[in-house]
């Protein structure tokens, strides 16, 4: 393990940040962290509890609001699609935010509960039933399905049809668990029952769910001499009101209080952890005492229960009969640690098995087999979430020692260390986010290997693996990228689109998007693919555009055959090859093609993107052979080639009825058809590589006839992407860097060479919107959005009124073209 970069709060004379007691964070699956401060005004010497947001692309970019909780906040919890928050305090007050206008650095409360003056001391969403698991000993099948299954998982409550019922789940410390369901109109539905009969004091407590759809509680009253109690929790909804029904499972005790030796050592419980919030048989123990601590692993286990020789003669037991009980079996524990400060636990949903103890040497180190635990001297340790057994450590920098030094005989250092307070591990388990008592957040990469020597190609499976749980499920996979080196990129690239193409036809459909913006965020981490970078954007882009346009056609009669107008459309335009644009139009059906004359003239921006791009593409082709430039890809790709042609024919019927709708070339001659000009050379250069494995080099007549397009059509600049402000690409040296909340660092990324100046947009050049196609000018009055993923620029409001404009926008609400989120950018930003 290594740290990544540090970020810390600017010291302020009046206020200042200052680690909340306790302190918590949280993760979530789109690389968002949520952490907690106090404060503290010096004047009036009040404190104010604070939430704070930040991108981990964009740390310094922090979103802090005032949470409005009167009591500390004790829990954090993020739903499953990372999009919503709930903030629980020590007054029983829950609050659920919601991102604002869709944009990770804006966020709102929308709805809560409360439990009246009683602290919640442990907080979840409802589980929606989705679960998909890992299965790190196939990482080297071919099909998606071998190593990603569907596991058989009941949401916690259903409405009508099956559909998951939203809500949250918590515990307080007098030992009470509300749940609040959320109704599909806004409403909501909470109910409190007691855990128990006899009620007694919760110092702490975990949530875990079932298969089955029940929902497992675990707690203690820290007190490592009473037990650790379960109980199993039903939620139904039985005339509009919500029950919970609860019921005493078995508990257990500690093995260091019944071992002689360690019986009085240890006094408190302090930390309690379900193995994961969808394992609710295996459950971590920590008890502690003033300077050290001890770790224990449990397993819930199903056991045949003896009977007595007296009862087997009256009524033998055979085969099943036997009775079973659930019995507490503890599979590992610790020897004397230091302090435990925190512990973080792997989201990754690995497929165990009882042989993971003994899995074979190249995966035995994969980072989601791993827990995370800090010390209060500042050192974090990765053990095995079964064994406890040491895979990685890392020492702070006031905890520099030999491993093996004794724990107990080392001398203490005067004064307070700093350590983590709350930490999170990302959900790949490749990153880990820590809140130290000074307030600072450090984000530290966890090696693929856990610091063992693998041979190169054994990491690369490592994070190819990751990379296409990542495509699978739609979660952000930034901390992978914090892994890759330069010198990787081509071969993961070119691994993922192996891995990709072995898939079904419906199965690659599904992902065609996600895996072009993968490809495209790899690519930026190395100097010699960054031109491709654009590429893939433009791809991404030009996808859109095509299913919006041809979305817009409709059938002529109402019994329409089994194909769409958009789908005759492709069919014929791979069928007719003919190089003259008029030709290919004769075979379509124009008045399928008919539109408004307004929504025409509306999509003119787009069209014009089109046409442009088009021309670019043509008139690079002679230089090929030169260094990599953007669109070089194109030229080779026959599917996007062919997409572009049925955009031509598209936009030729189009203009016919519109002409102001076409796109705006600037010739020498007023009687050159531009159009089928760009549609003929297009179709040649796409005849070349229409067949992926028989692609043929363009003939001397069509380079020729490239040449001279510069001397018959102004050649357009084309606004590539600007270069992305985030992090990631500053890391790659392995080099610590300080960042300041609230101060931006300056522009980070590689050096443009000088083959790609004149792809970059300066600093005072006239801005654009990537997505409308529209100018902002130097310094936009309008306020404006970004991508934290790509660096995609677009305004926050729409300036368009035409539904089928409308229509275009609202593909990129919640998420930009490569599936990130959106986060508001200053006004006038440059």
């Amino acid at each position: 393990m290594d740290l990544a970069y540090v970020c810390e709060w600017e010291k302020k004379p009046k206020s200042n940040h200052c680690p909340s007691i306790p302190l918590v964070c949280a993760w979530s699956c789109r690389n968002l962290i949520a952490f907690t401060t106090d404060l503290r005004n010096e004047e009036e010497k009040d404190l104010t509890h604070m939430v704070h947001i930040i991108d981990t692309e964009h740390p310094w970019d922090v979103y802090s609001v005032n949470s409005g909780h009167t009591e500390v906040i004790t829990c954090l919890e993020w739903d499953q699609s990372g999009s919503r928050l709930l903030s629980a305090d020590a007054d029983g007050h829950i609050k659920c935010w919601s991102m604002t206008d869709h944009l990770a650095n804006s966020w709102e409360n929308t709805v809560g509960s409360v439990v009246e003056g009683d602290p919640v001391v442990a907080l979840s969403w409802l589980h929606n039933g989705v679960k998909l698991a890992l299965h790190v000993e196939k990482s080297g099948a071919s099909n998606f399905g071998e190593k990603f299954s569907r596991v058989k998982f009941s949401p916690s409550l259903t409405l009508f049809g099956g559909k998951p019922m939203e809500g949250w789940i918590a515990v307080t410390i007098s030992g009470l668990v509300t749940v609040s369901l959320l109704k599909p109109n806004g409403q909501v539905l909470t109910a409190t029952e007691s855990l128990c009969r006899l009620r007694c004091r919760v110092a702490l407590a975990d949530v875990a769910f079932t298969g089955g759809g029940n929902i497992v509680v675990a707690t203690s009253d820290g007190s490592s001499t009473s037990p650790v109690q379960f109980y199993k929790v039903c939620v139904s909804v039985v005339n509009e009101k919500c029950k919970i029904d609860t019921e005493i499972l078995p508990s257990l005790f500690m093995r260091c209080t019944t071992d002689p030796a360690r019986k009085d050592k240890y006094p408190a419980i302090t930390h309690l952890k379900f193995l994961a919030r969808d394992m609710s048989e295996q459950v971590l123990l920590c008890a502690s005492n003033q300077n050290n601590s001890i770790v224990e692993c449990w397993s819930l286990r199903k056991e045949g229960l003896p009977v007595n020789n007296i009862f087997q003669q009256i009524s033998p037991v055979v085969g099943d009969k036997q009775p079973m009980i659930l019995k507490w079996r503890i599979l590992s524990a610790t020897n004397d640690l230091d302090r435990v400060s925190a512990v973080a636990l792997p989201k990754l949903p690995i497929s165990l098995t009882n042989t993971d103890l003994k899995v074979a040497n190249d995966t035995k180190f994969f980072p989601g087999l791993g827990l995370a635990l800090a010390f209060h001297d500042g050192s974090v340790h990765i053990v095995h979430r079964l064994s406890l057994q040491m895979m990685a450590v890392f020492y702070g920098s006031s905890s520099q020692r030999p491993v093996d030094e004794p724990t107990l005989k080392r001398p203490r250092t005067a004064g307070p260390l700093v350590h983590f307070k709350a930490m999170q591990l990302s959900w790949t388990s490749l990153a880990l986010a820590g809140v130290d008592s000074h307030g600072k957040l450090s984000m530290l990469r966890i090696s693929p290997s856990m610091g063992h020597v693998l041979d190169m190609n054994m990491s690369l499976r490592h994070l190819l693996f990751l990379l296409e749980y990542c495509m699978v499920t739609g979660y952000d996979w930034w901390d992978i990228l914090l892994h890759v080196q330069p010198s990787m990129v081509q071969n993961l690239v070119e691994k993922l689109h192996e891995e990709y193409m072995r898939q079904n036809a419906a199965l690659q459909q599904v992902l065609s998007t996600r895996i072009v913006a993968m490809k495209a965020s790899l690519c930026k981490l190395s100097s010699s693919t960054i031109a491709r970078v654009c590429d893939y954007h433009a791809k991404l882009f030009l996808i859109a555009i095509s299913c919006t346009l041809k979305s817009l056609l409709r059938p002529h009669f109402l019994n329409t055959p089994d194909k769409s107008p958009g789908d005759r459309l492709t069919e014929i335009c791979s069928k007719i090859t003919d190089v003259d644009i008029d030709k290919v139009m004769i075979n379509l059906k124009t008045e399928e093609f008919v539109l408004e004359m307004t929504t025409l003239q509306s999509l003119q921006q787009l069209i014009q993107w089109v046409g442009d791009f088009v021309l670019y593409l043509l008139a690079s082709l002679p230089n090929q052979g030169s260094p990599v430039r953007p669109g070089h890809s194109f030229l080779r790709d026959g599917a996007s080639l062919g997409m572009f042609r049925e955009l031509m024919v598209v936009i030729r019927i189009w203009g016919l009825l519109k002409p102001s709708c076409l796109p705006v070339y600037t010739a020498t001659s007023d009687t050159q058809d531009s159009m089928s000009l760009l549609f003929r050379l297009l179709t040649k250069l796409w005849l070349c590589c229409r067949e992926e494995n028989h692609i043929t080099e363009p003939d001397d007549a069509l380079i020729d006839e490239c040449c001279l397009l510069p001397s018959q059509l102004l050649i357009p600049n084309i606004d590539w992407l600007p270069i992305n402000d985030g992090i990631i690409s500053k890391l790659q040296n392995k080099q610590l860097v300080r960042l300041q909340f609230g101060k931006a660092p300056g522009l980070v990324g590689h050096t443009v060479s000088s083959q790609f100046d004149a792809f970059v947009r300066a600093p005072g050049q006239p801005k654009i919107d990537h997505l409308r196609r529209l100018h902002l000018g130097a310094y936009p009055t309008e306020e404006c959005k970004s991508c934290t993923r790509c660096g995609c620029v677009t305004m926050l409001k729409s300036p368009n009124k035409v539904t089928a404009v409308k229509q275009w926008e609202q593909r990129w609400i919640k998420n930009c073209l490569c599936g990130g989120l959106w986060r508001k950018m200053p006004l006038s930003y440059s």
